[in-house]
């Protein structure tokens, strides 16, 4: 996946023409002049796999002596940090003038040139919103014994601007990972086997795909189906693949015809999943704000009715404006849900949802349970 393409001339001459192209098409060309041409307030996300800038010196070998096919092309070549950084900042600024307000960018790298994006980004305007580990659960050995083993790479995160708000389908990644916060280090295997692209020789058709695994998180993560993908460095089409497997549509820019036409080949063989399966656990913080009142209000819980903490060491009682009373050695507590619930564990804050439970014949169930319902209800009409 994303190509890492030859330098592209920095100062074309070539009339800018904002045009939007056919989604779900892979765009020819360099990847700059061909940026130029996209319309502002385009995409949603911008998903990018640059050129390292590896620097490698000479052949890389194996204890026996056979070669590694490691990143020695010519797309991934500078002449030194200022043509690199001149080129990460001419790409990056028209990646941010295509990104709709509320767009976001995710960029990979590793050592050689992450901390370089990094900076680039900060400087042109973008808010960094995470960075991310992709831990290899099978890395390439370091053959020469000279240093650590490259078992990582990095991710960014950012956003257009500090104002914008962009997609973050927390609850998703949260039902995925077996209802535990999804964490900033992500334990995925390298491409290999079958998901390994291979060119008519039965060599690698790129050197440097990535596995869709990890596409997969960063799409459904990030996005909503439907939403605009752009990939300035598509290579042999990760991002392509994935965005049309979980009905995202995509625009691909790549100059290597070769890595275009496995690309082509590999796309034309998803399935895309169905509408009704590519629905996501919805985030909570997007839901619709329905305060405790409205549940009295409905007369799901009466005023009267006794709510209990997860172990029933303390007892409510809801009043009919929606607030709750407590007796305590000092007196009868009253207020709101969130305020009892801290004042009774002497707490600074605390989540009156989660933590006051109503009683029914199965046993003590979180009010929360009863706000999701009239949610569900809500958004049925």
């Amino acid at each position: 996946m994303a190509a890492k393409e030859k330098r592209p001339a920095l100062n074309s001459a070539a009339p800018l023409r904002h045009v939007t192209p056919t989604l779900d098409t892979i765009l020819k060309g360099d990847t700059i002049a061909e940026l130029k041409k996209l319309p502002d307030n385009l995409a949603d996300l911008v998903f990018a796999d640059p050129p390292y800038n590896l620097q490698l010196g000479g052949d890389l070998t194996r204890p026996d002596n056979s070669r590694v096919d490691g990143v020695d092309d010519d797309w991934d070549r500078f002449s030194s940090f200022a043509d690199y950084d001149a080129f990460t900042r001419a790409w990056l600024t028209e990646a941010r003038r295509i990104l709709k307000p509320d767009g976001a960018l995710w960029v990979i790298g590793s050592y050689h040139n992450i901390f370089r994006v990094g900076a680039a980004l900060q400087d042109l305007g973008f808010w960094l919103l995470n960075d991310v580990i992709w831990v290899k659960s099978n890395p390439m050995p370091n053959f020469r014994g000279t240093r650590f083993a490259n078992a990582h790479e990095t991710l960014i995160w950012a956003s257009k601007s500090k104002e914008s708000r962009p997609t973050f389908n927390y609850s998703a990644l949260k039902t995925a990972n077996d209802d535990l916060q999804m964490r900033s280090d992500w334990t995925l295997p390298i491409c290999t086997g079958n998901e390994r692209i291979k060119g008519a020789a039965g060599a690698k058709a790129h050197p440097t795909q990535k596995p869709e695994a990890l596409l997969y998180r960063v799409l459904l993560a990030t996005t909503n189906p439907g939403e605009i993908v752009v990939d300035p460095f598509f290579g042999s089409g990760t991002t392509g693949a994935v965005a049309k497997m979980l009905g995202r549509r995509f625009i691909g820019i790549e100059r290597e015809a070769d890595y275009i036409a496995a690309a082509a080949k590999r796309i034309a063989a998803v399935k895309p999943a169905d509408a009704g399966d590519l629905a996501v656990t919805p985030s909570k913080r997007n839901a619709a704000r329905i305060p405790f009142g409205a549940l009295v209000e409905r007369g799901i819980l009466k005023p009267g009715e006794t709510l209990w903490d997860a172990r029933k060491l303390h007892k409510a009682r809801v009043r009919a404006d929606g607030s709750i009373t407590v007796k305590s050695p000092e007196g009868e507590l009253e207020g709101s849900i969130h305020k009892i619930g801290a004042a009774v564990q002497q707490a600074e804050a605390c989540n009156g949802w989660t933590f006051w439970h109503y009683e029914q014949k199965s046993g003590l169930k979180p009010i929360d349970f009863l706000r999701e319902k009239m949610r569900k209800e809500a958004a049925k009409g």
